[in-house]
């Protein structure tokens, strides 16, 4: 499995530390969590857009084709 070192502040890393511990996981388990999270969430963002275009252009659409 590949591996990506992250640096973060102390602040953060202490952040981190505290929300892990709060919901009883490790802290690597809580950040790749939330970077999967995160990239999941940028592709339901980009399908719900390009649904949108899809819909509202779907007449021209047909009228060009």
């Amino acid at each position: 499995m590949a591996g990506l070192n992250v640096r973060f502040t102390d602040e953060e890393l202490d952040a981190l530390r505290q929300r892990a511990e709060a919901e009883g996981r490790s802290m690597q388990q809580f950040a790749h969590d939330a970077v999967v999270a995160a990239i999941n969430e940028r592709s339901r963002l980009f399908n719900e857009a390009a649904d949108h275009v899809l819909r509202v252009s779907e007449e021209l659409n047909r009228r060009l084709a």
